[in-house]
């Protein structure tokens, strides 16, 4: 019997580990940049061999690229069991969540977002391309819309727009200070709402 249960624990080890080296990586990048944390410093902080790292994600590089997809993709627990009441309620659940996941990570969201002005970087510009798709379905389906066919590109390319002010809001927060965490949570909230049920209609029925 233990023998089977120290079989299953090592059945699980390989997910926690990769999660813990993530975390490390997320945390080290987002402290000190790219440049100036190392695969060792990575290996040394998550307690794995280096040789480990290089298993699961290939190199400095690659790893670093899944921490920025990690940041920059909204995880689907944003919009998950939310309530069956109105979309403003749920809208503001998942700004809510979202904001708690920029907030506890917020050097790596600020280094992840100020990749975006760089270009000339495919695989950036892959990760910026499907977090914004992912985002898009993130909000519609919180906003109960993701049934909507007429005007659905319209619908979609709007809420992308809207991503950027996102981004710009989150640094009058983090950075400038200008922006409380409760006045982004107004914000992202009643634009967007006001994004999907005021503005799409007249885009639509243009």
């Amino acid at each position: 019997m233990s023998g089977q249960r120290q079989t299953q624990r090592r059945r699980m080890e390989p997910d926690a580990r990769r999660a813990e080296i993530l975390s490390v990586a997320r945390r080290l990048f987002g402290a000190r940049g790219y440049t100036k944390v190392s695969l060792s410093d990575i290996a040394t902080e998550a307690g794995v061999a280096r040789a480990l790292i290089n298993h699961y994600f290939g190199g400095k590089r690659e790893l670093y690229l899944e921490v920025v997809r990690q940041m920059m993709v909204i995880p689907a627990s944003v919009s998950e069991r939310l309530p069956p009441t109105t979309a403003e309620e749920r809208l503001s659940v998942c700004v809510d969540r979202w904001l708690e996941v920029v907030e506890r990570n917020r050097e790596m969201w600020l280094s992840a977002i100020g990749l975006e002005g760089l270009g000339n970087d495919p695989e950036i510009d892959r990760i910026m391309l499907e977090s914004d798709e992912i985002s898009t379905d993130r909000i519609l389906e919180a906003a109960m819309m993701t049934d909507v066919v007429e005007g659905r590109e319209k619908l979609r390319a709007m809420i992308r727009a809207h991503s950027s002010m996102l981004k710009s809001a989150s640094r009058e927060w983090l950075v400038r200070g200008t922006l409380s965490r409760a006045d982004l949570h107004v914000i992202l909230t009643r634009t967007v709402l006001h994004l999907l049920h005021t503005v799409f209609p007249a885009v639509r029925d243009d």
